[in-house]
């Protein structure tokens, strides 16, 4: 028999897993996992806005590009009307009065309260940073890098670390900390042979389900139950900061053979 969740339970959760008064907040969930939700997906985004209250803000996903580039081309994303493909949490917040959506076509986010203008304000300004979706998703000025900086509460309801969004930020911050360290002339040719605006190739993709048993082994994750499934939540700053230092230290348990002969050619050029 299906367990029966309230918003006070929902608020309850996040509060057990970190969140507090004025807080940012960003989550992915799966409304099934949780059992029967008394009000459904707009009850789970009220409790998330009750647990930061007072002053907080809570964002989600609202993704829109669903990875065939045929299908959903970046001039056809409509800010306003374009859906979001990740649950319907995401689409009932992309649709509440009160949030404001980031203008991004693949990585989109929605926000609602005090500091939801400046999460989603000029998305992909500042510097690029790579992706295997555009060099604008995770740019310095994004939702994503906003989440870093703020040290945002990321949690997850019902779904693990492979619908992280934050773990491509992660990457591409790798990425970006090997080819700053080549030769001018050399980064554009280096930076064209991984994954490049939607077109298939190398990515430095690493398993979320070992990342997580790897910063849980580190104190850095907090889990609650909520009705017949888990919430887990970490602090975004320290969460990419140990993930980044994995990576660093030991690429070779981490990434595919392609991504380990992209690394050394890096390598190479940067100590010719």
């Amino acid at each position: 028999m299906s367990s029966e969740v309230s918003r006070q339970d929902i608020a309850a959760a996040f509060r057990s897993a970190g969140a507090r008064p004025g807080d940012l907040l960003l989550f992915h969930s799966s409304l099934k996992s949780m059992g029967h939700v008394d009000g459904g997906a707009q009850t789970v985004i009220d409790g998330a806005l009750d647990a930061v209250a007072p002053g907080g803000t809570v964002a989600v996903p609202t993704l829109w590009y669903n990875g065939k580039p045929l299908e959903r081309r970046k001039e056809d994303f409509d800010l306003k009307t374009s859906p979001a493909w990740n649950g319907l949490v995401a689409e009932t917040m992309r649709q509440d009065s009160r949030a404001v959506r980031s203008d991004h076509f693949t990585h989109s986010v929605s926000a609602i309260g005090p500091f939801a203008a400046e999460l989603t304000s000029n998305h992909g300004s500042g510097r690029p940073f790579p992706s295997p979706w555009s060099e604008t998703a995770f740019a310095e000025v994004s939702p994503w890098s906003k989440l870093y900086q703020f040290n945002a509460l990321y949690a997850f309801i019902g779904c693990g670390m492979k619908s992280c969004t934050m773990k491509h930020w992660i990457e591409s911050r790798y990425v970006s900390g090997l080819l700053d360290r080549l030769p001018e002339t050399e980064r554009g040719r280096c930076r064209k042979l991984l994954a490049y605006e939607r077109q298939k190739g190398p990515w430095c993709y690493f398993d979320g389900r070992t990342m997580y048993l790897r910063l849980a082994a580190q104190g850095l994750i907090r889990t609650v139950r909520l009705g017949d499934t888990l919430l887990f939540a970490f602090r975004t700053r320290p969460m990419a900061d140990a993930a980044l230092r994995e990576l660093e230290r030991d690429p070779e348990n981490w990434f595919h053979p392609l991504i380990l002969e992209w690394r050394k050619m890096v390598l190479d050029l940067i100590h010719q």
